[in-house]
């Protein structure tokens, strides 16, 4: 009896272990790996450039200090340095953004789809929420204040608004060297070649004109 306790506490043990490990990105097998833009193999990131031409400024980006210019239509301004910017962080898996807010600016709904996201409020009062996956498409959001922090799940949908009378910026890390960004607006109304106007009619149980009317910005 005690040895089969004792079996099924060995397999417990290996079978959640197996599990962890399977839940974790392998480790480096490397100090670093700077992006070589000019090496003409494509594997899933960037090759390796030759550790004897690494320097500092690989790992440097200078003017996240720097306020942006908010004076457009979502009075946002983002600043997003990605691998493409900052070439040490080819396989660390992580990049950082700041963003600007006019006035009731707006990050409009969008979603990285390779990346989880952590926001920090530097300055301002700013609502951060994101939308849970179907069926349920719950609204989670917060007004957030000076130093408050908002997770934004790997790859939901979400936004941020300046809710407050004065100019507010965020600071935000990401869980990907190159997170990229889908704008939902932009790709639904504004693809190239456009969607057809019957399916997202439907889609959105509108009128054709007012589809057209959506997508009249994007073609001019």
């Amino acid at each position: 009896m005690a040895i089969s306790i004792l079996l099924i506490l060995i397999l417990t043990t290996i079978t959640s272990t197996n599990y962890l490990t399977l839940a974790h990105e392998s480790s480096p097998l490397q100090d670093f790996c700077v992006a070589d833009f000019k090496s003409p193999v494509r594997v899933n990131g960037f090759t390796c450039l030759d550790p004897k031409q690494v320097k500092a400024d690989h790992f440097h980006f200078r003017g996240l200090h720097i306020p942006g210019n908010t004076s457009n239509p979502m009075g946002s301004f983002i600043n997003r340095p990605t691998v493409f910017e900052i070439p040490g962080l080819n396989t660390l898996g992580i990049s950082t953004v700041r963003v600007d807010y006019a006035p009731r600016g707006v990050v409009p709904p969008h979603r990285h789809p390779r990346a989880a996201e952590v926001l920090t409020v530097l300055e301002g009062t700013v609502l951060a929420g994101f939308v849970t996956s179907d069926p349920e498409n719950k609204l989670i959001s917060k007004v957030l204040h000076k130093g408050d922090v908002f997770a934004f799940p790997f790859g939901l949908i979400h936004f941020q608004h300046n809710v407050g009378e004065n100019d507010a910026v965020t600071i935000a890390f990401l869980s990907s060297q190159n997170p990229g960004v889908i704008a939902i607006a932009n790709a639904v109304f504004g693809s190239d070649p456009s969607i057809d106007v019957d399916v997202l009619a439907k889609a959105f149980q509108v009128d054709h004109a007012i589809v057209d009317k959506l997508q009249a910005p994007y073609k001019l």
